[in-house]
């Protein structure tokens, strides 16, 4: 991966747009990116980071709050960063959500997230824009995650010091991020699963188990053991299960015995008893009937009457129907007379039958005649309706065709009106970015213009403030050089002072003091010339300091005047008014670019819809026309025929119904006249019937039959009555005359109550015995069936657990237990080879930065207080020979250490990987903490990272790194935001 431009726009702390060209910055392979405490150095990290992954690392990723605050509401916040990664290149664009002021009324709206990802050297491929999919498709391309691409190009150094003197857990969290090792975790979490789940299986078939022997307990009626079911116990069970049913089975038998001797003194006593209820009942039914004898013979004679009397009443039921029938058809024959015609009514009715049936076939055929016709008149009038219709739609045709036609007419000039403001709203949209950047620019160098006046006084009054302390400087400095004068002067006098008779001089050390020098006045003493030498330096820092402020505000109105370059503040207030103005007039046509480009389609769709429509018109009216002319052609040739078949009547259908309705009328009248003359025939002979049935019945008249007769129900009554005597007096007979029955005295008593008391009591012995041995076979049953299903399910789990065990025993070693020597998980096993790999990648670099002193030694021991081994990293003192814990490292040392640490992990987790070549790496901060010669051997360790063709760049303050790289990244920061200065090493 290699990076080529980054653009930024309202990020971070750079309130306007800015671009590096890291083509130029790192074309000696080592270029320097440093500025002041917060301008923003890290913020460009965080742009790369984020445009390729959508999101910046660390705790700044956390606050989601992207936007610079000091940016105009108009300047959108984007980042747009062109990389080449696998030979392809890419430009990358992203803009995270924020709130931005609403295009109409007050207040502010959410601007969504946005992105896209265009491929540069391949014209034809789509460009992707959903966020998700350019995240995983750089994650695809760079192999790694954004976790791994924090950690392995933006090299924080601080995150790696942190993670050398980590403990365990912390240094197995970021290892296994790096190294993507949740595939391992997730084996364990399988094994343990799977563990798991086939324990549940397990413990499921156990408890089926469990199951069948509380079923066996429960069938055998004892409590289940709580342990020990074996097949011991189980065959105790069975055996006394057996000798429980034989026993059963000899109760049972004896039971049974007694049961039906008692059954058999039973049945008997009950018989006879029976036998004396039979006699008994007989001998009073018989004395019953023989009392009701005489009414019996009376309704004997009754029934026989109302027997003979049945075929009157025959006869009279058939006479009464044929005189209902005979006056239906005289009413049907009134009401035929009434469906004729009024005017031919009295014709009709006077005509025989004969010439009816005639007349009306006549009719008849002449309808027949007229039916062929009725389809042609119905013809007809569906064809005179159709021609109306389609004078009325050819009519509306014409007039839509008129207005479509006006419509098409209007079209192509708003098209064309329409297509020149799309076109002057994409031109608006394409100045509107280069009006802004210059607008933005006057305004700044405005806000400079108006500043001037107050720096320009500024540095007069430290101008004239240097000048005066120039002078009180002066003036203190001959003050001191005029005492330190007169001291000397008066310095003979002073040693003079100091001499006593008899003791040494403190110059020449002689005790004669033959001529001493006389005190003057004015002496300028010690204490007076150190006063005047303290003003004299108050006085020389004050000058210093305003000759300083000076510089200062000298630098600042230069600075000022460059950004003017010759302008005067009203040229550029009249500029800025006129790039604001047109910045306005593009802002809302560029706004108007989507509603205007819609318009446009939306007259192009209508025009194109305005075609279709009037060319439907025209083929619709053309059909219309044409359908209407075959229309007029066949009414004009079936007037004349039909005019002459529709006669005096509305038309053919009304005269054809006329003709058939009056042939069935007069049809009518014809058939109810037959039918009245058999129905008048009938009734005579059924009234001669009568009085035939009346004289062979052998009654005098019809009322004396119809006197004697009686109802269905009645009759059937009497007959019932007389049989029902007879079948009794028949079962009476027959009791009595049965030879078992011969010799009982209906008198005997019918009691069986001690019989049945030895039944009943030996029924209920031998139920009891018959329940205790189905009880005793039952139990004996389901105890066999529910044991051979226990062996069976014995013999069926026992490879289950066999399997379990050893699933056990290699989850228990997949996760650092049982029979695992070195107490480590699988994760934790790859983690520690993984470890092993960079100790090894970062031991040559930290050899080499630190004169062959350290290195770094990986550790398998266990953790303070139980924790598990493997991730241990400690470092090897050459000087001493012994490994030391990280922490005991100095801070020079640490960065070395954690420089070489992160640079041994970039390595192994690109070749881990597979992913992309990392031709571009940062290295943030931590150089402040080198003396001069590890300072020397850290820079020898990056020169050969660019020499091999990488890109370093070094994120520092350091002074000294300032005087050995010359190309330099510089972020300035501001009130009003950060911006960069490039400062190229090849440019001079």
């Amino acid at each position: 991966m290699r990076l080529h431009r980054l653009e930024l726009s309202a990020f971070g702390p750079y309130s306007g747009r800015e671009t590096v060209d890291f083509d130029t910055l790192g074309a000696d392979g080592l270029f320097l990116l440093h500025g002041d405490t917060g301008a923003g150095k890290t913020s460009l990290l965080d742009a790369i980071a984020y445009a390729i992954f959508g999101a910046v690392p660390g705790a700044r990723g956390e606050v989601k709050r992207l936007r610079c605050d000091l940016s105009s509401p108009e300047t959108p916040t984007e980042v747009r960063l062109e990389l080449t990664v696998q030979g392809q290149r890419l430009l990358i664009s992203r803009s995270p959500e924020y709130d931005r002021p609403k295009k109409r009324g007050d207040g502010t709206t959410k601007q969504p997230a946005k992105g896209s990802l265009v491929w540069m050297d391949d014209a034809d491929r789509t460009a992707l824009t959903r966020l998700d999919e350019i995240g995983r498709t750089m994650q695809r391309l760079l192999g790694m995650s954004a976790e791994q691409f924090f950690q392995v190009v933006l090299l924080p150094q601080g995150e790696f010091a942190r993670f050398l003197r980590a403990e365990t857990a912390e240094r197995e969290h970021l290892l296994e991020q790096l190294f993507g090792t949740q595939r391992f975790a997730e084996v364990e979490r399988w094994f343990a699963e799977l563990r798991a789940r086939e324990r549940g299986k397990l413990q499921a078939e156990q408890a089926k188990g469990d199951e069948l022997v509380a079923r066996i307990a429960q069938v055998v009626g004892i409590e289940p053991p709580e342990e020990g079911v074996d097949e011991e116990w189980l065959g105790q069970l069975l055996h006394e299960r057996k000798t429980a049913v034989l026993a059963s089975t000899e109760e049972e038998r004896a039971a049974r015995a007694a049961a039906a001797k008692a059954s058999a003194a039973a049945e008997a006593a009950r018989t006879r008893a029976q036998r004396v209820h039979r006699v008994r009942k007989a001998t009073a039914e018989l004395a019953e009937l023989d009392a009701a004898e005489p009414a019996r013979a009376a309704k004997a004679t009754e029934l026989a009457q109302a027997r003979k009397v049945v075929p009157v009443l025959a006869a009279r039921q058939q006479l009464a129907e044929a005189q209902r029938r005979t006056g239906e058809a005289h009413t049907a024959v009134e009401a035929a007379r009434d469906a004729l015609p009024a005017a031919r009514r009295a014709e009709l009715s006077e005509q025989p039958s004969a010439d009816l049936r005639a007349l009306a076939g006549d009719y008849r055929q002449r309808g027949g005649e007229l039916s062929a016709l009725v389809e042609q008149a119905e013809a007809q009038k569906t064809d005179i309706r159709a021609i109306t219709e389609l004078t009325d739609r050819l009519t509306e045709l014409a007039e839509r065709k008129t207005k479509l036609d006006a419509e098409l007419a209007s079209l192509p000039a708003a098209i064309e009106q329409s297509r020149a403001l799309v076109e002057d709203a994409n031109r608006s949209a394409a100045l509107l970015p280069s009006v802004t950047e210059q607008r933005d620019a006057f305004t700044e160098r405005l806000a400079a213009a108006r500043r001037l006046p107050a720096l320009r006084e500024q540095l007069r009054s430290a101008e004239q403030e240097q000048r005066s302390a120039v002078d009180a400087h002066q003036r203190a400095r001959e003050r001191v050089l005029d005492l330190r004068a007169s001291r000397l002067d008066s310095m003979a006098a002073e040693l003079a002072g100091e001499l006593k008779r008899g003791k040494p001089c403190s110059v020449c050390g002689s005790k004669d003091h033959p001529k001493p020098a006389p005190l003057t006045l004015g002496v300028v003493g010690d204490d007076e010339e150190s006063a005047a030498a303290t003003a004299e330096q108050e006085t020389a820092a004050r000058r210093d300091e305003a000759a300083r402020q000076v510089q200062e505000h000298t630098r600042a109105v230069q600075a000022v005047l460059e950004r003017l370059d010759g302008a005067g503040e009203e040229e550029l207030a009249e500029r800025l008014t006129e790039l604001q103005q047109r910045h306005t007039k593009l802002t809302a046509e560029a706004a108007a670019v989507g509603e205007r480009t819609e318009h446009l389609h939306k007259e192009e769709r209508a025009q194109t819809e305005l075609h279709e429509q009037l060319t439907a018109v025209r083929t619709e009216s053309a059909a219309a026309e044409s359908e209407q002319a075959g229309a007029r052609t066949r009414v004009a040739q079936r007037a004349d025929v039909l005019e002459q078949a529709r006669g005096d009547f509305e038309d053919v259908g009304a005269h054809r119904d006329h003709l058939l309705a009056l042939a069935n009328a007069i049809d009518g009248l014809a058939q109810a006249r037959a039918e009245l003359d058999v129905r008048r025939a009938a009734e005579q002979e059924r009234s001669a019937a009568v009085d035939a049935a009346v004289r062979e019945a052998g009654f005098g008249s019809a009322e004396q039959a119809l006197a004697a007769a009686r109802s269905d129900a009645e009759i059937a009554a009497l007959e019932e009555h007389l049989a029902e005597a007879e079948r009794a007096r028949l079962r009476a007979r027959s009791v009595l005359d049965d030879e078992e029955n011969a010799g009982i005295d209906p008198a005997e008593s019918t009691e069986t109550t001690e019989a049945d008391s030895a039944l009943a009591e030996a029924s209920a012995a031998l139920e009891h015995a018959v329940g205790a041995l189905r009880s005793a076979v039952r139990q004996g049953d389901e105890t066999e069936a529910l044991a051979a299903r226990l062996r069976e399910h014995w013999r069926n789990t026992e490879p289950m657990r066999e399997r379990f065990a050893e699933l056990d025993a290699l989850t228990d070693v997949v996760n650092g237990r049982g029979q695992n020597a070195k107490r480590m998980s699988l994760r934790a096993f790859v983690l520690a080879a993984r470890l092993q790999e960079v100790a090894i990648a970062a031991s040559s670099r930290l050899r080499t930065m630190s004169q062959g002193r350290y290195g770094f030694v990986h550790s398998e021991a266990a953790g303070a207080r139980g924790t598990r081994g493997g991730l241990g990293l400690d470092v090897l003192d050459d000087y001493s020979g012994q490994v030391r814990p990280a922490k005991t490292l100095s801070g020079g040392e640490s960065f070395m250490a954690s420089l070489a640490l992160a640079l041994g992990l970039a390595d192994v987790v690109a070749a881990e990987t597979g992913g992309a070549q990392l031709d571009t790496l940062f290295v943030d901060e931590g150089f402040g903490t080198l003396d001069a010669d590890s300072l020397e051997d850290v820079m020898s360790i990056l020169d050969e990272l660019r020499a091999g063709g990488r890109i370093v760049g070094l994120v520092s303050h350091v002074d000294e790194l300032r005087q050995r790289v010359p190309t330099q990244l510089r972020v300035r920061k501001s009130r009003g935001g950060s911006t960069l200065e490039l400062r190229s090493g090849l440019a001079g």
